[in-house]
């Protein structure tokens, strides 16, 4: 393992990974009025993450044929040889089974339940039959990338608050404009691997548009926290911000200045997700805010 450490680390998909347990960590924030108990709040970072290190890993290995074929991913470890199926099948194993004695050890059951649904959804349910199955499979199998900001909610109080379903709603929302435009320039990479997105079975054009209603759906959405008490003006100001030059990104799409453009929208999305709920965690901890859990 140790020869192909590397290609391990390349199983966990990292990046995403990382904004996984980044929206997991303000739930864990935002679920508690000062600074969680720091071993908990360890524990729980720690546990998620291998979860969905697994998650990725077990993506890697039912994916294997289509990543072989597309550009993007041929150069990963299983459509290059560098390790074998059974390798990436024990390691996902053990990342589950790490994940979950964690997570129950030094958060709680519930949490420990979460991720395994979670875990189950990504890499089961959407990989080996959604993203097969059905354009719209990025919609429904959103689901299941929307659950972190909830477990860390759960890690830290040990119930599913409302509040936190409305971290859980934010992301399942953006999950489509933001994966949609990625597959609107990788169309030819998916339609190549057999796998309907969008913009393969109904077109460019009509993707972008879909683009546009999840955008503006976001934006009403990202109002609700305001709306419903659990931020205040300092929230309200910066999503608004944020929402409108998402929008702006959405419309230009329309009609985009290259080819390229739609890559722009996917890395503004990333950032926009990281700020809006970096807005959430200040407005959270500013003098005299609104909310309070407990």
């Amino acid at each position: 393992m140790i020869l192909h450490a590397r290609q391990y680390w390349a199983l966990t998909k990292p990046r995403i990974v990382a904004l996984i347990v980044f929206t997991a960590l303000i739930g864990m924030l935002m679920a508690v009025p000062a600074v969680p108990p720091l071993l908990p709040m360890i524990a729980g970072l720690a546990g998620i993450w291998l979860a969905s290190a697994s998650a990725a890993a077990i993506n890697h290995l039912i994916d294997q044929r289509i990543d072989r074929v597309m550009a993007r991913t041929a150069h990963r470890p299983l459509p290059t040889g560098q390790l074998s199926s059974r390798q990436v099948l024990m390691f996902a194993l053990l990342l589950a089974v790490l994940s979950m004695a964690i997570l129950l050890a030094w958060t709680n059951a519930l949490t420990a339940v979460l991720s395994f649904a979670g875990l189950i959804g990504y890499a089961i349910v959407y990989t080996a039959w959604l993203k097969r199955a059905t354009p719209q499979n990025i919609v429904i199998g959103g689901a299941a990338g929307a659950v972190p900001p909830v477990l860390g909610w759960t890690a830290m109080t040990g119930e599913v608050h409302a509040y936190a379903l409305l971290l859980f709603l934010i992301v399942f929302i953006w999950t489509p404009p933001h994966f949609w435009a990625l597959a609107i320039f990788r169309r030819e990479d998916y339609a190549r691997a057999m796998i309907p997105m969008l913009p393969v079975t109904h077109g460019v054009t009509y993707t972008r548009w879909h683009v546009l209603f999840y955008t503006l759906l976001l934006f009403a959405v990202t109002m609700l926290p305001w709306l419903t008490g659990m931020s205040g003006m300092f929230y309200l100001g910066g999503a608004t911000v944020l929402g409108a030059v998402f929008i702006y990104y959405a419309v230009r799409l329309l009609n985009p200045p290259s080819e390229r453009f739609a890559m722009v929208v996917f890395g503004y999305s990333i950032v926009y997700l990281m700020l809006l709920f970096g807005f959430l965690l200040v407005d959270h901890w500013l003098p005299g805010a609104r909310f309070a859990v407990m």
